[in-house]
């Protein structure tokens, strides 16, 4: 793999685009391969290289790069009648109906055109509807490029993570740590009466998935109903790919008031949405006050896309098949790296999956998760199994990016290129895939 003709464009790309990219963790050193499309599982690069591909759009792609027929009918007949008009459609109506049937949480949904617009307007939609300033966010969480959440700090002393972010845009932002109950409540004592909402993934997805502890989001379920805050998930990552259709708060037994979504909810194209309870739902105009619009927000090609993805997940039990496929190779990695790496630990639930370079780890592995992490008080590995995203990022991160995933990468397997960021199995990905990528990394640890 020479990749050639990769470093050809991204040498171009240097000239017009600010580090040759448009987002970027894209950019790998020394340069990245240019994806000139995409097959079931698979891409190909400008060099015709092809690629096992698990990092599939960073989450959108449940079905993978190939459409099912009923899906590319769908967004081919939106295509063809025109793309976009300033008004209306039904078939925007028609995937607000199945969310609203499928998720505890959702009884109304705004569209909109991405994660970062969908947790941005979630913020200013429960500033509005509590009459409070304050946001409390979880330390590792990320919650898209938006100014309230790009922090680094402790509770009330946060400072922006960004040049270009004023102070006072952070002045309302208390964070604390993921997984610790006491942080939680001890927040919510000294600022209760100011906090609008707590602002939590339910799993962390981009600080290499990081699950809850027992109890964890019933706690701040509690906490936000005690001091009359609204709990906002965010499920950009995890809405329809973690729990199903229900997504990762029917999985956890915990009802927030708001979910942010994106990713999957799009079937692959540029989407955002933020759903909830009616009664908070509500509150953006034309209803309410608090200001929400976009041009191309509801657009009907993402939205056919979106709903015919889902009803092809529903119909042909793709959760079982990429659920099951995750399961295999993560167990898989458990078994490769008992031999060749035991103080990592692979991570993910569902069809998701990780492996964090955790520097530390227990002498004897009888009784580990066999399948991922679980955060089970009994595992021998839940005291250096990662808690929060501090621990992740006290990880091997440098050993994964400079060493290990360009390893895998020139063996034909795509893994996202830091240690933070999810992996994904697609409905287009097979057992023999799975064996295949088991085999690489193998190689790649011994």
């Amino acid at each position: 793999m020479d990749r050639e003709r990769s470093r050809d464009v991204y040498d171009r790309a240097l000239s017009v685009l600010p580090g040759g990219v448009n987002s970027p963790v894209r950019a790998t050193r020394p340069y990245p391969f240019v994806v000139d499309g995409g097959d079931g599982a698979r891409v190909v690069d400008a060099d015709g290289d092809e690629y096992l591909d698990y990092v599939m759009g960073y989450g959108p792609l449940l079905l993978g790069h190939t459409l099912p027929d009923r899906v590319r009918e769908a967004v081919d007949r939106h295509v063809d009648a025109g793309p976009m008009y300033g008004a209306p459609t039904e078939v925007e109506v028609e995937l607000a109906e199945f969310v609203a049937d499928h998720v505890p949480s959702v009884e109304m949904t705004r569209f909109v055109n991405s994660g970062t617009e969908a947790t941005v307007s979630a913020v200013r939609l429960a500033r509005g509807h509590t009459g409070r300033d304050k946001v409390v966010v979880v330390q590792g969480g990320y919650h898209g490029a938006q100014e309230t959440t790009l922090v680094d700090g402790e509770f009330d002393r946060v400072e922006p993570s960004s040049p270009g972010i004023p102070d006072s845009f952070v002045e309302h932002t208390l964070a604390v740590p993921f997984n610790d109950t006491t942080a939680a409540e001890r927040v919510f004592e000294e600022h209760g009466a100011e906090i609008a909402a707590v602002l939590v993934e339910p799993i962390l997805g981009n600080t290499g998935i990081v699950g809850p502890v027992d109890g964890y989001h019933r706690t701040l379920r509690e906490l936000c109903d005690d001091h009359g805050a609204l709990l906002v998930f965010d499920e950009v990552i995890t809405g329809f790919r973690v729990g199903g259709l229900g997504c990762a708060q029917s999985k956890l037994g915990v009802t927030p008031d708001v979910t942010t979504f994106g990713k999957i909810v799009g079937g692959g194209f540029p989407v955002g949405a933020i759903g909830g309870r009616a009664d908070v739902i509500r509150g953006f105009t034309p209803v309410g006050d608090v200001f929400q619009a976009g041009t191309f927000s509801g657009h009907p090609v993402t939205m056919a896309a979106g709903l015919e993805t889902l009803r092809y997940a529903r119909d042909e039990d793709v959760y079982d098949h990429v659920n099951g496929l995750a399961d295999r190779l993560r167990r898989g990695l458990t078994d490769l790296l008992a031999d060749h790496a035991p103080t990592y630990t692979v991570v993910g639930t569902d069809s998701m999956f990780k492996t964090v370079f955790t520097r530390d780890g227990p002498d004897d592995l009888t009784g580990c998760c066999e399948a991922g992490c679980r955060q089970r008080e009994d595992c021998p590995r839940y005291g250096t199994c990662p808690k929060t995203g501090g621990d992740v990022a006290d990880a091997a991160t440098e050993r994964w990016e400079r060493v290990f995933w360009p390893q895998m990468r020139d063996r034909g397997v795509f893994l996202t290129a830091n240690q933070f960021e999810s992996q994904f199995v697609s409905a287009a990905h097979t057992r023999a895939d799975v064996e295949e990528t088991l085999d690489v990394y193998a190689e790649v640890l011994s």
